[in-house]
């Protein structure tokens, strides 16, 4: 194993995001290595020889490569970083619950309005807003009278849960309707080491104050 390990990203990606802020705030090691998504490097043959789904990001230790920025924060946790992942059946398996939100409505909610607003994605914003809505419901609930999604510290699942759902504003998903997030929001930017991600001034991150 290499000393750092090499996350190959795009700075406007919410699972790319996940890799690099989990890496600052784990204190793991790291050479971030911009991929030129406009110029198709994600569709050059040595990107794809690691993803042959050609999606960021990828990770690179040593010998080892893992693609899926959910499958790379469990990697990371297990390797590098146990107190991040809970170490009882139960714990952890709270975090995979998490993880599948992640996965799924918050990826084709969240996720997906801000690929309309910031990228021009042919996608159903009706139907994103409807999926976000699902997910940031869930969240406010798990949330309810706690600090961090599971037990009393943060996890990777708060991890693979905040990028989208922080600049969920940028694709027209209002975050004034749920005080849990917004204050989980907060402690988790809190955090030492925490990194924002690049924001785009676009649906209602245009305004003043919704990008909390």
């Amino acid at each position: 194993m290499s000393n750092a390990v090499r996350i190959h990203h795009f700075a406007k990606s919410g699972h790319a995001h996940r890799a690099l802020v989990f890496a600052k705030l784990a204190g793991i090691a790291h050479d971030a290595v911009p991929v030129d998504l406009a110029a198709g490097a994600h569709k050059s043959p040595e990107f794809l020889a690691m993803n042959p789904n050609g999606q960021v990001p990828v990770l690179e230790d040593g010998d080892v490569i893992v693609s899926d920025s959910n499958a790379i924060l469990v990697y990371l946790a297990r390797t590098y970083a146990p107190d991040w992942i809970p170490d009882t059946a139960l714990g952890e398996a709270e975090v995979q619950r998490w993880l599948t939100l992640a996965a799924g409505e918050i990826a084709f909610g969240s996720c997906a309005a801000r690929l309309i607003t910031v990228f021009g994605a042919p996608l159903d914003a009706d139907f994103a807003a409807a999926t976000a809505e699902k997910a940031m419901q869930k969240l406010e609930q798990g949330l309810e009278g706690r600090d961090w999604l599971v037990g009393d510290r943060p996890t990777i699942a708060d991890v693979a849960a905040y990028s989208y759902t922080a600049h969920a504003p940028e694709g027209n998903i209002s975050l004034s309707p749920y005080p849990n997030i917004r204050a989980w929001l907060a402690r988790f930017e809190a955090l030492p080491g925490f990194e924002a991600m690049p924001a785009t001034a676009v649906g209602l991150a245009a305004q003043q104050g919704d990008m909390t």
